[in-house]
């Protein structure tokens, strides 16, 4: 049985099972087809031996962003190229806002640009994802 879900029934459903995300702390701020914004916080064990946020977690931060408006028309999405730029370091207690848009999307492939800010606005990464857009769809009970 099929049930065309919301935006945002998408990314509560990928949220929820999504142990990492939970972990690094993501609020989802809006959805919307093609479209995410989410916020975190960065904490003191996500610092790297310089005591600079930690690449990976800008990385995983976008990479979540990306996930979640590639996700959000409702067709399964997963990625299969990602590239990320640090512009900028990040430190404990910085607020991070991911907004991710979409810049093309095709029968079977789709590409998105995410853009990492601190909440002054001050650009820190910039995030570049291709997508493989599966034959599944978000809210069918058939598995991948």
């Amino acid at each position: 049985m099929e049930h065309k879900m919301s935006a945002e029934e998408i990314v509560g459903q990928m949220l929820s099972k999504d142990a990492f995300s939970n972990w690094l702390g993501i609020e989802v701020l809006e959805i919307a087809p093609g479209f995410s914004r989410i916020r975190m916080v960065v904490r003191p064990e996500m610092v790297n031996g310089f005591g600079i946020g930690h690449g990976g977690i800008s990385f995983s931060f976008a990479d979540s962003a990306f996930a979640f408006a590639s996700n959000s028309r409702g067709q399964h999405a997963v990625s299969i190229d990602t590239a990320i730029n640090h512009l900028a370091p990040v430190q404990v207690g910085d607020v991070l806002i991911a907004t991710a848009k979409e810049e093309h999307l095709g029968r079977r492939l789709g590409h998105y640009k995410v853009e990492v800010r601190r909440e002054a606005e001050e650009l820190v990464a910039l995030f570049k994802g291709i997508v493989y857009r599966k034959d599944q769809n978000w809210g069918t009970t058939e598995r991948d």
